[in-house]
């Protein structure tokens, strides 16, 4: 039940990107679901890559970031820490215990560093299908926008054991900051 609940998330979130409006919702759920298989899936080589704490994501919208040069995650400790206060209000430990929301960040952008490899990116344009180009048997697969963003949350969920999509989280802690900043 609720990974159909989670792939809805995905299919709002693609349908919420530009260049994605008016695309048929069967579209949109195909490549979900293609994005949230592939991220479940994948087996990110361990890197090292530099993690720098700051403050500032509230304002910035960003829990956090993967930067390919020099290669660094930038965590928002002040995100992590109100997204840990609304897993709290919201009675969600059971999805996501204590210290999941950086765990899963960091899972979040690890699968951004492992998309980036050139190799990789074009299993996953094959994984999702979709054709710019076709000469006789031979196709180019085109980039779907947002389908990394459902790729990484998707990896994070399975490499993090979560009851639930980071994509939920990151969906509330949205509308939670929006009100907040309103008031």
């Amino acid at each position: 039940m609720s990974g159909d609940l989670d792939v809805d998330l995905a299919v709002r979130l693609l349908g919420g990107t530009p260049t994605h409006e008016g695309r048929d919702p069967v579209l949109l759920r195909h490549w979900a679901v293609a994005a949230t298989e592939f991220g479940r899936r994948m087996t990110p080589r361990a890197e090292t890559v530099r993690v720098v704490e700051r403050d500032g994501g509230l304002d910035a919208g960003l829990l956090a970031r993967y930067r390919s040069r020099p290669p660094v995650v930038e965590v928002y400790t002040d995100t992590v820490e109100r997204a840990e206060r609304l897993v709290a209000e919201r009675g969600w430990r059971h999805w996501f215990p204590e210290g999941s929301v950086r765990a899963a960040a960091l899972a979040h952008e690890q699968a951004h560093a492992w998309l980036h490899h050139t190799a990789v990116r074009a299993e996953f344009k094959r994984a999702l299908g979709h054709t710019a180009l076709r000469f006789g048997r031979r196709r180019l697969y085109a980039y779907v926008a947002g389908a990394d963003e459902v790729a990484a949350h998707a990896y994070a969920h399975a490499a993090c054991g979560l009851g639930r999509s980071p994509l939920l989280l990151t969906e509330a802690l949205a509308a939670a900051v929006s009100c907040e900043s309103e008031n």
